[in-house]
């Protein structure tokens, strides 16, 4: 049970902390730290959610919904991403760190809840997106020029 709880942890870790790397790298608001941080969160959040929905279950013979928190964890990541978010004249910045931050909660919880594989394929697409379609969007921009 530990080790599994150690697993879930370290993936979280390791995966917030490369797509922050990749955020940091382009001087985004929130970097390797931030990311970091909302996705191992995230995960204890869903894992704390899974054993009070067992411990419950086992003592008390009552049903507890496990996704109670992270549904709260969804809700409260907005305030965060909200922040990331800037307004200057006719441009906005921050729309992608605050879908970024969204997006490791996401994978926190995935990978909390022991969804290994849903995990990792939700891990290298939001890299593939963040890497290579901003390298997209610069060639499509510098066409349209």
């Amino acid at each position: 049970m530990y080790l599994e709880i150690i697993i879930r942890l370290l993936l979280s870790v390791l995966f917030g902390a490369i797509i922050g790397h990749e955020r940091e790298s382009k001087n985004r608001p929130a970097g390797i730290r931030t990311y970091t941080l909302v996705c191992v969160s995230s995960a204890a959040i869903m894992i704390l959610s899974e054993f009070i929905f067992k411990q419950y279950l086992s003592e008390y013979d009552l049903l507890s919904d496990p996704m109670r928190l992270g549904a709260q964890v969804i809700s409260g990541i907005g305030f965060l991403g909200a922040g990331t978010i800037m307004h200057h004249g006719a441009t906005v910045h921050g729309l992608t760190t605050a879908a970024g931050l969204w997006a490791v909660m996401t994978l926190g919880l995935i990978m909390g809840s022991g969804f290994y594989f849903l995990g990792v394929v939700l891990f290298i697409l939001v890299y593939v997106v963040l890497v290579f379609f901003s390298k997209l969007s610069g060639k499509i921009n510098d066409e349209k020029d």
